[in-house]
């Protein structure tokens, strides 16, 4: 785990009534658990806007699941990037009859980062299907539909990049196929991923019982667990050169590609056309919870919920904001990024949307697949 402190910036700052503050005075910092949400809190704009309500914030970065299975003492929030690790932390909580009080402010979509010559050999074989959203040269997608079934299964049977003769694209891999993830007793994009295989697996319906779910979790044990040492950081390694090679498929946020597609569009003037996104064709929409565990992190929930800025700079690190309804909404995170040069994903009405199994039977999944240690302490307790 990471613990990061988010200093105040410059000399002075200023209240939300416009009072000056001086450094730390009348400053209320927050200790927070969070998972891969963390670049929201560690943007600088967004640091600038809750100083001026007063708030810095001091955050130990870890996985959504350690997060639910490790101890609370001393902090304020806990942000996992899922809701089956909001919902383990929110019971246990119920059960030790401790404050907490969810809040809800933006979702995204887990999606399958690649490059562009995996991504068309893909499509030489029927796998991916492009969408709208093109390159700055006008002339390539930056987006494909992938077939989920058929991807596992190519998984499945071990066939690896060269047998699809990647090749053609000047790029040579003998490794097998397969989505790499983070580790899935850790982080919820792999749980999630895996609930998402699971689903497709089982027929594209949710496992409803023991049974089931053991069986469907011996199925795809062998796919998930045969890309070697998981990586704590999976979109950092795809963005660097030697990720093609590493990891050419990794599971991440869709937030996390637009976010890398924006820097990329103000530090060199365009796009990447070169990394693409893969959308399942059987989606999941994961929805990150912030719960606060003290009134003083309750305070930063409602911030972050329904403060305008807040929600606007969320929407442009790429995140799809909630509407006053409470719905995930991608008109204006679409618009902004037409704004920003960089081509918008179409909607595909077809895909099938996925739904994760209960949460016991979810945890029983996670843990017969990854092999999972039992939790270093119980939930609410020092860990």
């Amino acid at each position: 785990m990471t613990a990061l402190v988010f200093p105040v910036a410059g000399l002075l700052a200023l209240t939300a009534g416009g009072h000056l503050l001086l450094p730390f005075d009348g400053v209320t910092t927050l200790e927070g658990k969070i998972a891969s949400k963390s670049e929201f809190f560690e943007d600088e704009k967004v640091q600038r806007l809750l100083m001026k309500h007063g708030i810095r914030v001091h955050i130990t970065r870890m996985g959504s699941r350690d997060i639910a299975t490790t101890g609370f003492d001393g902090y304020d929030f806990a942000f996992p990037s899922g809701q089956p690790a909001a919902d383990l932390i929110k019971n246990d909580r119920k059960r030790k009859n401790a404050y907490a009080k969810g809040h809800s402010a933006f979702v995204s979509p887990i999606v399958l980062a690649t490059y562009r010559e995996y991504a068309e050999t893909l499509r030489d074989h029927g796998l991916a299907t492009p969408r709208q959203g093109v390159s700055a040269d006008g002339s390539s997608t930056l987006y494909y539909t992938l077939n989920m079934k058929r991807f596992i299964e190519l998984s499945a049977e071990g066939t690896r990049w060269d047998d699809l003769n990647i090749k053609k694209y000047r790029t040579e891999n003998s490794n097998r196929i397969l989505a790499q993830t983070s580790n899935v007793c850790e982080a919820n994009h792999a749980g999630t991923y895996l609930g998402l295989v699971a689903f497709v697996e089982n027929g594209n319906t949710v496992p409803t019982d023991n049974a089931a779910a053991d069986r469907v979790a011996r199925k795809i044990k062998p796919t998930l667990v045969s890309q070697g040492l998981p990586s704590e950081q999976m979109f950092q390694t795809y963005e660097v050169p030697e990720g093609k090679g590493l990891a050419p498929i990794v599971v991440v946020y869709e937030h996390q590609y637009f976010a890398y597609q924006i820097r990329q569009r103000q530090q060199t003037g365009k796009p990447d056309s070169q990394r693409v996104l893969l959308y399942p064709s059987t989606q999941f929409l994961t929805e990150p919870e912030y719960i606060a565990l003290t009134p003083k992190g309750d305070r930063l929930g409602e911030l972050i919920e329904n403060d305008d800025q807040l929600q606007r700079r969320a929407m442009e690190l790429g995140f799809r904001v909630l509407d006053s309804s409470g719905k995930a909404t991608s008109t204006e995170l679409y618009r902004f990024l037409e704004d920003q040069g960089i081509a918008a994903p179409a909607s595909a009405a077809n895909d099938t949307k996925a739904t994760l199994p209960s949460l016991p039977l979810l945890e029983r999944m996670i843990t017969s697949v990854g092999d999972c240690p039992p939790p270093t302490s119980t939930p609410g307790t020092s860990s």
